[in-house]
C-alpha cells in the first residue's frame, strides 16, 4: 500500500506548489478533486479535455515528481430533483470519467446521490426509517425510479472508458453504509465499488474491520480514506447520532470528525492497516482532513507521521512472516 493525500486541503497553494509540499512530506500519491462539492481549484476536467498541451504540462507536474493519481474527485449529488443542479454534479462526472481515461487513472469518486421524495421534490429526502409507511414507498421510489436507472447508465459508460466510479458511502445519500453499497453494485454493475472512509462508519457505530472484509469479499474495495471520528460520549448518550447541530459547535455534538488517531487510538488504526493488508488492498491510503480542530497543516502532518509508522509497522511484519 502507497500513502496520499486529497489534495483538496491545499487548494489555496498552486498545483505545483502543492506537489512539492506533498512530496516532501514523503507521500507517493495524490487524490485530485475535479468538481461537486470538493471543487476544482487543481484541475478543471473539462478545460483540460479541450487543450492537450495542458493536459500534457498537468500530468508532468506529477511524473516530474515522482507522484501517482490515486483517483480524481468529483463528489456530488447527481440524482438531485432541481435538474440544474443534477446536471452539473452530472457533467462533473462525465468529464472526470474521460479525464481518467485520458490520463491512465482507474477510478473516480463521487457519492452515490440522493433523489427527492418524488418527481415534484425540490430537495433530497434521505429515507432512514420504514416507519410511517410513505418513508418505505418513497425508498423504493428513489432506487426503481432514479438511483438504478442513473448508476445503471454509468456502469455503461464507465465500462466503454476503461474506468471504475469508488462510491463513498456518507449519511444523507442512498449509500450510506454496507448493505446500500453491495445493493448498488448488483444491481447496477461491476464497475462501481466503494471508496472507503471508516469515519462516516464510526459515527453510525459500525466497524469499519466488518465492512472491509465484507466489501473485499464482492470485489468493491476501490480506494481508501484515511480520516476519523470522535465520539462524545456523553452527548451520545443523551442525544444519539443523528446530529445536525453545525459542525463548529464541537463542544455539544454527539461527534466530530478528527485527524487519524486522535479519534481512535493507535490499536484501532492498526487493526483497519492490518484488515486492508489481509484483504489484498495494494491501493493508496488518502489522507483527508475534516478537523476543525485543527490546522489543515497540523492534521495533514500529523496523520501523515502516525500513518507512514503504521505502514512500515505492516511491511516489517509482512517481511517478518514471509
Amino acid at each position: 500500500m502507497k500513502l496520499g493525500v486529497f489534495s483538496v486541503l491545499f487548494g489555496q497553494k498552486p498545483l505545483e506548489e502543492a506537489l512539492d509540499y506533498i512530496k516532501e512530506t514523503g507521500l507517493d500519491a495524490v487524490e485530485i478533486g475535479t468538481g461537486g462539492y470538493p471543487g476544482n481549484a487543481h484541475c478543471d476536467a473539462a478545460a483540460l479535455l479541450e487543450d492537450e498541451e495542458r493536459l500534457e504540462r498537468f500530468k508532468q507536474a506529477f511524473e516530474s515528481r515522482g507522484l501517482g493519481i490515486s483517483a480524481l474527485s468529483c463528489h456530488g449529488n447527481p440524482l438531485h430533483p432541481n435538474q440544474e443542479i443534477a446536471d452539473q454534479f452530472h457533467s462533473d462526472f462525465r468529464h472526470t470519467v474521460l479525464l481518467a481515461s485520458k490520463l491512465g487513472v482507474s477510478t473516480v469518486i463521487t457519492f452515490s446521490g440522493c433523489p427527492g421524495e418524488s418527481q415534484h421534490s425540490l430537495n433530497p429526502v434521505w429515507v432512514t426509517c420504514p416507519w410511517p409507511e410513505e418513508h418505505s414507498d418513497v425508498l423504493k421510489w428513489q432506487w426503481e425510479e432514479r438511483v438504478i436507472p442513473y448508476w445503471k447508465e454509468q456502469d455503461q459508460f464507465l465500462k466503454e472508458n476503461g474506468v471504475r466510479v469508488a462510491i463513498e458511502p456518507h449519511p444523507g445519500f442512498v449509500v450510506y453504509n454496507t448493505e446500500t453499497m453491495l445493493r448498488l453494485r448488483e444491481e447496477c454493475g461491476t464497475n462501481i465499488g466503494v471508496n472507503f472512509d471508516p469515519s462516516h462508519l464510526f459515527w453510525q457505530n459500525m466497524d469499519p474491520i466488518v465492512g472491509i472484509k465484507e466489501l473485499a469479499k464482492a470485489g468493491a474495495l476501490f480506494h481508501f480514506h484515511a480520516k476519523d471520528t470522535a465520539i462524545d460520549v456523553q452527548n451520545t448518550a443523551a442525544n444519539g447520532v443523528l446530529d445536525t447541530k453545525s459542525y463548529r459547535d464541537e463542544l455539544n455534538r454527539s461527534w466530530i470528525f478528527r485527524t487519524v488517531g486522535y479519534g481512535h487510538g493507535e490499536e484501532t488504526w492498526r487493526k483497519i492497516i492490518s484488515a486492508l493488508q489481509t484483504v489484498g488492498y495494494d491501493g493508496v491510503i488518502s489522507i483527508e482532513h475534516e478537523d476543525s480542530l485543527m490546522s489543515v497543516e497540523e492534521g495533514f502532518q500529523k496523520a501523515a507521521a502516525f500513518l507512514k509508522k503504521e505502514l512500515i509497522r505492516e511491511k516489517v511484519g509482512e517481511i517478518w512472516w514471509a
